[in-house]
């Protein structure tokens, strides 16, 4: 049976950071928009308050999470225990872009692990924490983090970084304002 929070316990805090994984969606409001589910690793996440939480979005090839809030700001994270007792949480909430290049981004980023590529923070006021089961999740062992994304922005830098966010990241795959808009 299923457990609410009023807010992110000492414990469910410290379960949420052992969790290797997690998972952010987010939606459109256009009915026939597409529902992104992103996957997310890295060390990324933070619990800012007992109802805050955020993590550092890096460069990738869309910007999906970041048009939906600009958009409508709803979003769920999803965290499954693949090791140790079964166990799902979620956080649904209403989210903010803090984008790299912003004052706030500037006054927030000491909260995060330093990564290239960093191209904002998703900022979340959490409106409801339930933890359910996870009976059916199967157990998995961490092997480590890829560093592919990392060393990706690394070989752009700055410079071309710009130039694919100008390209790639300016509008969602439904046309969605996204970066610098």
């Amino acid at each position: 049976m299923g457990k609410i929070y009023e807010e992110i316990t000492s414990e469910l805090s410290a379960w949420i950071r052992s969790q290797k994984l997690f998972f952010v969606a987010t939606a459109p409001l256009r009915a026939d928009g597409l529902v992104n589910c992103s996957p997310k690793g890295m060390d990324t996440f933070r619990i800012l308050g007992p109802r805050e939480v955020g993590y550092l979005d890096l460069t990738g090839s869309g910007i999906e999470t970041i048009a939906h809030l600009k958009e409508n700001g709803r979003i769920v994270f999803m965290f499954c225990a693949f090791e140790g007792p079964p166990k799902i949480v979620r956080l649904y909430g209403r989210g903010s872009v803090v984008e790299a290049t912003t004052p706030e981004y500037d006054a927030l980023k000491s909260s995060f692990t330093t990564y290239s590529g960093a191209r904002a923070i998703v900022k979340v006021d959490v409106t409801r924490i339930g933890d359910s089961c996870g009976f059916g999740v199967p157990r998995y062992d961490f092997k480590g983090e890829r560093d592919t994304l990392v060393r990706s922005a690394e070989t752009k830098g700055t410079d071309e970084l710009s130039r694919y966010w100008a390209e790639k990241n300016t509008r969602s795959i439904d046309g969605l304002p996204g970066l610098g808009t």
